[in-house]
């Protein structure tokens, strides 16, 4: 899957109904978050099972669907219930391969050293 590098991307939480296909998807899409839902931005769901994530964006002149199914192993997901995360190209890269973004360490700042 090619990913433009200028599109957000949203990770939509909670589990979605699979059998949802563009329509259904474009308008939880546009519950979430209407002002980026024709900027071309991709949206992110994943079903109860784990194994299928879709990815929804508009293309100026209609909607996209992605679908990708892992066949072995499940995707890691938020616990977040509602809401979307933003997240950025690359750890969404990651999250596509089944690697766990969720819980990766978070980035320290220090202001002193003692």
């Amino acid at each position: 899957m090619y990913l433009k590098r200028n599109r957000t991307i949203y990770i939509v939480c909670g589990i979605t109904d699979m059998r949802k296909q563009i329509n259904g998807l474009s308008a939880i899409a546009q519950d979430k978050k209407a002002k980026a839902v024709f900027t071309g931005a991709y949206f992110v769901f994943l079903g109860k099972t784990r194994h299928v994530m879709k990815i929804l964006y508009w293309d100026r002149t209609g909607f996209c669907l992605w679908i990708k199914r892992l066949e072995q192993d499940t995707y890691p997901w938020t616990r977040k219930k509602q809401g979307l995360i933003e997240i950025e190209r690359d750890r969404f890269k990651l999250l596509m391969k089944g690697i766990d973004i969720f819980r990766e360490h978070k980035k320290i700042e220090y202001l002193t050293v003692v």
